[in-house]
């Protein structure tokens, strides 16, 4: 695990502070003086004038980097700009270059997950990288909570079951996380065959998406059997079911019903087609939740 900050640190602001000693000596500066106004050791300034210090060469050859080395070394050589403004314009470089510019593709070199998503901007709180995980990181959970849940296996259709959380401004199946293949239950217990990934669910992803699609603002679906038992029991627990054709398409069939204050989606199957309970739910956790309340 490795910051952008500490690459900052131990790369770009070396590699800056030499550059900017290097031009503050080249401008007759003493050694005191460079130091004085750079708020280091004159040994520091020793060490970068005599090519002790080691320097990320992106940053060194990095023209905006060498430009601002440039004009800062000119006005704090002649008194024009002051300690604080030349911070200040070096700061700015620096939240420049973190969002998808050069630091940020010395992190995503440092740390290659980073860039599996589209790249991550560290200024940006809701970023796709930031939801991506926070998304399968709610789906993990979830399925803790259902793998701790004596008598879910009972509860998983033949089909298998998957539990399934979209990102806030999901558009397709690619923005849906969930369980690679299908949670089935095996001899009685839950099992759960890897760790949830971005679109690998097609049908129960496709049924959370239809019903967003059509007014629902749930992020989570889980599919489990379909009973009238199961039925009377989720209506107990204050749920609002809607019942849907099981003989149409599963999308098509979602849009032709009043689903936007839906708990649970539902189909009481037909030849060939098994019975089927669809959760929805805030979030994957909430949905494995509902199913504890369940049994």
């Amino acid at each position: 695990m490795k910051f952008v900050e500490e690459l900052v640190v131990e790369e770009f602001l070396p590699t800056f502070r030499s550059m900017l000693a290097e031009r503050l000596r080249e401008r007759d500066l003493t050694q005191s003086e460079v130091a004085s106004i750079l708020g280091i050791s004159q040994s520091a300034v020793s060490k970068y004038a005599h090519g002790e210090v080691a320097r990320n060469e992106e940053v060194l050859h990095d023209e905006r980097v060498r430009d601002l080395a440039d004009d800062l070394a000119d006005g704090l050589a002649t008194g024009d700009l002051t300690p604080v403004g030349a911070l200040v314009e070096i700061e700015v470089l620096i939240r420049r270059l973190e969002r998808g510019d050069l630091l940020a593709r010395l992190h995503e070199e440092r740390v290659p997950e980073l860039a599996e998503n589209g790249g991550y901007d560290v200024h940006d709180p809701e970023g796709t990288l930031r939801a991506a995980e926070r998304t399968r990181s709610s789906v993990r959970r979830g399925l803790r909570v259902l793998e701790n849940t004596s008598g879910f296996a009972g509860l998983i259709p033949n089909v298998g079951s998957n539990l399934v959380e979209c990102t806030p401004d999901a558009e397709g199946i690619d923005d849906v996380a969930g369980v690679p293949g299908r949670i089935f239950d095996v001899k009685g217990r839950t099992t759960v065959p890897g760790d949830p990934e971005f679109g690998v669910s097609g049908h129960v992803a496709g049924v959370l998406l239809a019903a967003r699609a059509n007014g629902s603002d749930a992020r989570a679906a889980l599919d489990l059997r379909y009973d009238d038992a199961l039925r009377d029991r989720l209506e107990s627990l204050g749920l609002e079911l809607v019942a849907f054709d099981g003989e149409t398409e599963v999308e098509a069939a979602i849009a032709d019903v009043p689903v936007a204050e839906a708990d649970v989606l539902y189909q009481t199957g037909a030849m060939g087609i098994e019975p089927i309970t669809y959760l929805l739910a805030p979030s994957a956790e909430a949905a494995a939740e509902r199913v504890r309340d369940l049994v």
